[in-house]
């Protein structure tokens, strides 16, 4: 059942994306069509006009919004910049920058960045990498005959006591414990 025109102006009032691909509202004053999720400002609903595809409202002289792009099928912009997030993480995580500056990005604050990473993955970034860099650390002391201080430096930590009590918070053993267990 399609919705009504108040339910459709409801959902684009709150930018409910339960309503996308259901149907594509237009402004008139600036020529442009939406998905009812898009995060532009509200326009008046005066200047508002409904279609039931992109293709009509493209049909009526509307071209596509460049924030929203009503155009794409699967345009998802948060799940793109969380996913970028999560490849720069799985590559440089075990660097010794601090969160904040891995981050930096002119795309979006850090802030913006740990928001949008949690919302998709369920946890923040630092979490995930302190996951990295554990399951790392695991494997290093298992397979390897390495010094735990060199692993401790190739994991990203400048001490050895702050590795040490990361990985005994991370695993429940000390690393030395970690790799006894490991080796019989």
């Amino acid at each position: 059942m399609q919705p009504t025109d108040n339910q459709k102006w409801r959902a684009v009032t709150e930018c409910d994306a339960a309503y996308d691909g259901r149907f594509f509202y237009a402004v008139r004053t600036v020529g442009v069509y939406c998905r009812p999720s898009c995060k532009s400002r509200t326009p008046l609903r005066k200047n508002v006009c409904f279609f039931d595809g992109a293709e009509a409202a493209q049909a009526a002289g509307f071209r596509p919004c460049k924030r929203c792009r009503p155009d794409l099928a699967d345009f998802a912009p948060t799940a793109q910049l969380a996913e970028q997030v999560k490849a720069l993480l799985d590559a440089r995580c075990r660097e010794k920058a601090s969160l904040k500056e891995l981050l930096r990005s002119p795309a979006a604050s850090p802030n913006h960045l740990c928001a949008v990473f949690k919302r998709q993955y369920g946890l923040p970034p630092g979490a995930y990498r302190s996951r990295l860099r554990a399951q790392y650390a695991a494997q290093q002391l298992a397979q390897t005959e390495e010094p735990i201080a060199q692993i401790a430096l190739d994991t990203g930590f400048d001490s050895l006591s702050a590795f040490c009590g990361f990985f005994k918070k991370q695993h429940g053993a000390t690393p030395g414990n970690y790799r006894k267990e490991q080796r019989r």
